[in-house]
């Protein structure tokens, strides 16, 4: 973990109440696919943490839903504003265990983090299969993205206005090796309970400090407690306990 200074270089709406934003700035901290940052909002106590959706050596890109003071805020920082940021929180995802065919699958703020994690595994020679899951095509986002990085790609809406309607385990009747998902907890209880392999969960809990001193995202596993932003937010199958 580092803190840094980073600046906006954009921050635009990719759906609705969902930005991407671009930093530039220090990833040499940035050890893995899945990892976030924390930001520092004036005015603000608590920081914000948001998953790194994608990374290079000089730019983080992180995509937010505009849910509350935080990020409204977060929504109308223009190019050139700077951001006091905690960078490399978290474990982050294990790319080397997926196998041949994995399966990445997102419900929607849980997508960001999984379009890193992707680029990765392709590049490592694994056919990647992507199920992102929204409640309808207005807030549907980097569906384009993750096709256009070699990705198949199944897109599901609650009301079925786009792909196959109804949540993420209706279209995870497919061949895959292993599983990596993120999104919100009853949607990853969901895919526990379908999946058929192996896989690494990305929990999104209500964080404090995000680096495991106030111990207050802290939850049980078969392995013992464990924080979420510290020893989490990817816990592996086994270990979850519902």
């Amino acid at each position: 973990m580092e803190k840094e200074i980073l600046k906006v270089l954009s921050n635009r709406p990719i759906a609705k109440d969902v930005y991407e934003m671009v930093l530039e700035g220090s990833t040499k901290s940035i050890t893995a696919p899945g990892q976030f940052i924390n930001l520092a909002i004036e005015g603000l106590y608590l920081r914000r943490p948001i998953s790194v959706c994608d990374y290079d050596e000089n730019t983080i890109t992180i995509i937010y839903k505009v849910v509350g003071k935080g990020t409204k805020i977060m929504s109308n920082a223009q190019a050139g504003a700077e951001f006091d940021v905690l960078v490399g929180l978290g474990n982050g995802f294990d790319v080397t265990l997926g196998g041949s065919k994995p399966a990445v699958i997102g419900g929607g703020v849980g997508v960001p983090p999984l379009y890193h994690l992707a680029k990765r595994l392709i590049a490592q020679g694994s056919s990647v299969t992507a199920v992102l899951g929204f409640n309808r095509k207005e807030e549907i986002f980097y569906a384009e993205e993750f096709a256009q990085i070699g990705c198949k790609v199944f897109v599901t809406t609650a009301d079925g206005s786009v792909g196959t309607k109804g949540f993420v385990t209706d279209a995870m009747d497919f061949d895959y090796t292993y599983v990596y998902t993120c999104g919100p907890e009853a949607m990853l209880k969901a895919v526990y309970d379908k999946s058929r392999t192996s896989g690494q969960f990305s929990f999104e809990r209500r964080m404090g400090c995000g680096f495991g001193a106030c111990m207050g995202c802290t939850c049980k596993t078969k392995y013992g407690n464990k924080r979420i932003c510290r020893e989490g937010p990817v816990l592996v199958k086994e270990e979850i306990i519902w």
